[in-house]
This record gives structure tokens, C-alpha cells and sequence, in this order.
């Protein structure tokens, strides 16, 4: 199938080369004209495991790619995604739908005879009602038909989790395009995805639903930890005793920082947005939102009392500051809070993350980055364990310190505290 792909973010690249992979023709377009010539040169904006040899395989194949023309590329294609930003708004909680929406306007005076249009962004519930009001504008309903089919995509494992998806949504309330849609899919429902139709808006609405409740199990074993570190009990035996009850399952079940990324806090905050406009009050989830928020704050608490409170002038080490493992996604990482709230407080901040520098820290004051684990480690009072790369879970600790011995803060429990302690390190974590 002729497919395009409007928005080269996350979503759409990612999707985008996948569909390819699956030999289908793909054009990605983005206006963003470095973005684009980036990529047809085989440079990747976004750090995605396996990710560029998946582009560069098929751009030489000429299964994908790349353009600026979205008139043009509309035109050519038989399904159109769109796969731009549905960021929170810079004044509220709610969705900003201004890039679907200006968009949808240019797509709907560029088709030229029947075209799927496929909302892929994370969009409240009735955004395809109002773009199908766009498109009658200056379209016969019969020329066009409005799906939303969300992503489920993690970062750090999304091509797998787009090749081998736990489901495929497909919204709609036209018989031919869901038809179309799922003969696309086709090959990955035969490896055994299930494969979900229901109207377009139970499909905008079980993205957000679905983040929403992996939020809240973060949230709760996170608030379960707080209550183990008070009582002296092992956070892991919980998160493990619970796991084990098939109804609840162990995955999202690990204590530690708060949950960041680009999906979490504003759909969150997008879900209660829009149970306050249907006069519903989501009050659980505007309870994970608030004690979300809190557990930054919470464990740089932490951090001054492991220090005794004498922050000024210590070398404080960040081991990852991403906001997972995987992945040089920085948004809401708990490390945006705590690394200038440190330095404020007169501490020397070097990190390490696998993914390099971070110009998010650039303008703060004593903020280093480290090219090594080894040299972010030389001098350091305090080591943090803030992101669970693999890279960080084998350290042999003792071999790397020179001189006095630090103090390890594990935010992950990645490491057997038994082991730590035995030698010689003081060691503190999470629950």
C-alpha cells in the first residue's frame, strides 16, 4: 500500500519505517527541511534501538521516503497518518491539537480522490469529530474517511513493540477503511496481535485510558516503597508478591523516580482534562498526577538526609539522566528537578548517560558531563543511580573509587544492597 506519514517525531518514524519494512511504500513528511535531508542521509533525530539500520535498509530499498511536500505526498498515497504533537498546553492540562488541526486543514485541500485519514497522534476524545468537520468543509463525505488507530509504542523497545504489538485499535465507523486497515495490519495480526475494532471514539479514548492505569500502578508501588522505607520492608518482595497475582501483573511494578516521558504526564493530564468538559471527575487519576509531581521532591528529601544536609561544595554523581533506560528522551526525567535543585544548593553535578550530553543542563551552574562511568565517578561524594541502563547494572564499584569511597543512592534497586555494603560502600535505595 501507498502509504504517508506526516510528523517524523517518535510516532511517525518509527511507524513509518516499520510500515516500509513490512514492503509497503512510505513517504515521511515534515516540514522541519534539516530533519528531512538528516534523514535521507541515514542521520536519525531520535535515539530508538535498531532503529537506523531499519531507515537506511529501506530508503536504499526505496521503500521509504522523505519529503517536505505534504501536498504532493498526500496525493501519491492512498492512507494518510497523522503523526504530529499533542503536547499539553502551556496554560492548562488539556491537549494542544493546534498541529492535528492545521494539519488536517492542509491535507483536506490536497486530496484528490478517496483517502484514509488515520489520527495516530494521542488526541482527546471527538478530535475526529471535529477533524471530519474540517475535511466537509471543502470535501464530499464520500472522498475521505476518519480513523484513529493509536500507538502503543515504548520507547527504548518500539520497534518490537510495533512489529509484535499486544494489539492493534482501529476506530472507525466506515465498513471500507476498516476493511483496508486491517488487510494493512495484516501481517502482524497473523503472527497472533489481536486485532480490536470499535467507533473512533472508544479508540481515542483507550490510549489515554490505558496510560493512565500504567500511570497509576508507577504511582502506587512508588507510594508503597514510601511506606516500606518507614516500616523496614523490602519494596522488591511487594512488587514481586503482587506480581505474582495474574489480575494485577508485575510489569510497571518497580519502585523508583517518577514517571516521565513523552506519553505519561500529559496524557494524564489530557484524560482529566476532558472528564472536567463531560462534568466527570477522574479524581484517581488527578491523585496519581499530584503524587507524581511530589516524588521528586521527595527524593531530593531524601538525598539532603543521606548527606546529613551538607550539600554545599559535594560532588554529587548522576549514573543516567534520561527519563528510562533506552532512550535520549529527556522530558519530565526527575533529573530536570533534582540536578538544579542540587546546584542550587552549592553541590558539583557530573552525570553520565550513555546518549551523551544534555543541553538541557547547559546553562546550570556546576553541571559536568562525564565522557565515562569511570570519570563521572572520580571525586564524587554521592552516586545516584537515576536511569536503569544496562550499562549501570554490572559496576564494579570498588575497582573505579580512588581515595575516599562514596555514597550509593540506587533509585533503581538494580543491585543487591547485601553485595554493596559488603564492600565497603554505604548504600541506599528505593523502598
Amino acid at each position: 500500500m501507498k502509504l504517508c506519514m506526516i510528523g517524523t517525531g517518535y510516532v511517525g518514524l518509527v511507524s513509518g519505517v516499520c510500515f516500509a519494512d513490512l514492503g509497503n511504500d512510505v513517504i515521511c513528511v515534515d516540514k522541519n527541511i534539516d530533519k528531512i535531508n538528516n534523514l535521507s542521509n541515514g542521520k536519525i533525530p531520535i535515539y530508538e534501538p535498531g532503529l537506523s539500520e531499519l531507515v537506511i535498509k529501506n530508503f536504499k530499498n526505496k521503500k521509504l521516503k522523505f519529503s517536505t511536500n505534504l501536498k504532493k505526498s498526500v496525493k501519491e498515497s492512498d492512507i494518510i497518518f497523522i503523526c504530529v504533537g499533542t503536547p499539553t498546553k502551556k496554560d492548562g492540562s488539556s491537549a494542544d491539537l493546534s498541529q492535528i488541526f492545521n494539519v488536517s486543514k492542509e491535507i483536506s485541500s490536497s486530496i484528490n480522490k478517496f483517502k484514509i485519514i488515520v489520527t495516530k497522534s494521542t488526541v482527546p476524545v471527538t478530535t475526529g469529530d471535529q477533524i471530519e468537520k474540517i475535511f466537509l468543509k471543502k470535501n464530499n463525505r464520500k472522498n475521505f474517511a476518519i480513523i484513529s488507530n493509536p500507538e502503543f509504542l515504548r520507547e527504548g523497545e518500539a520497534i518490537r513493540d510495533f512489529i509484535y504489538p499486544d494489539r492493534i485499535v482501529v476506530g472507525s465507523n466506515d465498513k471500507r477503511s476498516s476493511r483496508i486497515l486491517k488487510n494493512l495490519y495484516s501481517p502482524l495480526i497473523s503472527k497472533g496481535a489481536s486485532y480490536l475494532h470499535t467507533s473512533r471514539r472508544a479508540a481515542e479514548l483507550i490510549k489515554y485510558a490505558s496510560n493512565s492505569f500504567l500511570a497509576t500502578k508507577i504511582t502506587f508501588i512508588n507510594e508503597m516503597a514510601n511506606l516500606c522505607e518507614k516500616i523496614g520492608v523490602n519494596i522488591e518482595d511487594i512488587s514481586i508478591g503482587m506480581g505474582l497475582d495474574k489480575r494485577i501483573g508485575s510489569r510497571f511494578l518497580r519502585a523508583g523516580p517518577a514517571y516521565g516521558g513523552s506519553c505519561f504526564p500529559k496524557d494524564t493530564k489530557a484524560i482529566t482534562s476532558t472528564a472536567d468538559k463531560f462534568k466527570t471527575n477522574l479524581s484517581v487519576v488527578k491523585s496519581v498526577i499530584k503524587s507524581n509531581e511530589n516524588r521528586s521532591t521527595l527524593l531530593l528529601n531524601r538525598v539532603y538526609e543521606i548527606l546529613n544536609k551538607k550539600i554545599k561544595n559535594k560532588t554529587i554523581t548522576f549514573l543516567g539522566v534520561t527519563f528510562k533506560a533506552n532512550t535520549d528522551d529527556m522530558r519530565d526525567s526527575s533529573s530536570l528537578k533534582m540536578i538544579p535543585a542540587l546546584s542550587k544548593k552549592g553541590a558539583k553535578i557530573k552525570y553520565f548517560d550513555p546518549t551523551g550530553y544534555k543541553k538541557e543542563f547547559s546553562k546550570i551552574k556546576n553541571v559536568f558531563n562525564s565522557l565515562s562511568i569511570k570519570d563521572s565517578l572520580q571525586g564524587s561524594d554521592l552516586v545516584i543511580i537515576h536511569t536503569e541502563w544496562n550499562d549501570f547494572k554490572s559496576i564494579n564499584f570498588k575497582s573505579l573509587y580512588k581515595g575516599k569511597k562514596f555514597i550509593i543512592y540506587d533509585m533503581r534497586n538494580i543491585y543487591s544492597p547485601k553485595k554493596i555494603k559488603e564492600q565497603g560502600f554505604r548504600y541506599y535505595s528505593i523502598g
